[in-house]
């Protein structure tokens, strides 16, 4: 019998998130898993074994084609292992869960990790300026090259666990889980820019690559709880978004703060 982290997890539902959403992420947490290193499940194997409509595997599978984590050839379903790291735009994801899909190896070197208070992360968690928070900061690797660096705070009552948990193989959603802390929303600000020279050693990018910066704010039923700021290789990650004829893309032009050090 397969060990219980390949097996499929029964899906909900009674929850607001789709189907194909939910099978989406057990499907990316099996090939974590390294479940599906003999073959790839044909559609008629995955409707069978979660019991749901055709549709519902192919909207799944779709997105994983997108992602490049598997690929269709000669009518049969292949596990691919792309260098590169695509983010789904309007999804609450973890980039650990990103790089093991796409068979690479994660791991992250915590450089800081302590109790501290931070005027600007208790503002955006809508706390007391002097509140204690829980601060981790990691730089994330993917096959042993610098992929992020990656900042966050959190109230302490919600990142208790992660100042005792060994995050240099798991994700910081994955440790929050296990405490039956798991977020349900949040806003990305994402932006192009340009490494300053310490953040191009830090991270290993070449001259002439940009950085993505991208300013999260995860919330718990409506409440913010995690305020991150990571910076990632610009050569290394992709975003990607949907669109149809009867909904196209919303922009919004949000206000920069003034000086050279936002």
């Amino acid at each position: 019998m397969a060990p219980r982290s390949q097996r499929p997890k029964a899906l909900d539902r009674h929850s607001r998130v789709p189907l194909w959403a939910q099978l989406l992420d057990d499907l990316v947490r099996r090939l974590e898993a390294n479940a599906f290193s003999k073959r790839f499940p044909s559609e008629h194997d995955l409707v069978a074994e979660y019991e749901v409509s055709r549709h519902t595997v192919r909207e799944a599978l779709r997105r994983l084609r997108e992602t490049g984590v598997i690929n269709s050839n000669r009518g049969r379903l292949t596990v691919l292992r792309p260098a590169s790291i695509e983010q789904p735009l309007g999804a609450i994801y973890s980039l650990f869960r990103e790089v093991e899909a796409r068979g690479m190896v994660q791991r992250s070197v915590v450089r800081a990790r302590d109790i501290r208070a931070d005027i600007d992360a208790a503002r955006v968690l809508q706390l007391p300026e002097d509140t204690p928070l829980v601060y981790v900061e990691r730089l994330r690797y993917a096959d042993d090259q610098p992929l992020a660096w990656d900042r966050t705070w959190l109230p302490l009552q919600v990142g208790q666990r992660l100042l005792e948990a060994d995050l240099t193989h798991s994700g910081l959603y994955d440790e929050l889980r296990q405490a039956k802390i798991v977020l349900t929303g949040g806003r990305e600000h994402i932006e192009g820019v340009v490494p300053t020279a310490a953040q191009r050693r830090l991270l290993g990018i070449p001259a002439g690559v940009a950085a993505l910066a991208i300013n999260r704010t995860g919330c718990m039923k409506g409440r913010p709880v995690e305020w991150r700021q990571t910076l990632v290789r610009a050569d290394r990650f992709s975003l990607s978004a949907e669109w149809s004829a009867k909904q196209s893309y919303r922009f919004e032009t949000i206000g920069q703060p003034p000086g050279p050090d936002r």
